[in-house]
């Protein structure tokens, strides 16, 4: 008789693929929100829109699109493949 060898679930392997982040700012610099993706790197937000946004590109993360979500606020599509 055959024996079936059982698979060992993978605990603790780093997620591979894409990273999400998505920043929310105010037309003056002031960073009002950021949403990332579960296993995203991410170093801790600054109250400066910039300079998070230059922390996020300094670690790698790609730029991919800018939009209006209103009059005062831009959001920052970045990701990090």
């Amino acid at each position: 008789m055959r024996r079936l060898r059982q698979v060992q679930p993978m605990i603790g392997q780093a997620w591979t693929g894409r990273h999400v982040v998505l920043l929310h700012c105010t037309m003056n610099n002031q960073l009002i929100n950021v949403y990332k993706s579960y296993h995203a790197p991410i170093e801790p937000p600054r109250e400066n829109c910039a300079e998070t946004l230059s922390q996020l590109l300094s670690i790698g993360y790609s730029l991919k699109a800018i939009t209006a979500i209103s009059p005062n606020q831009i959001q920052y599509f970045l990701v990090l493949e």
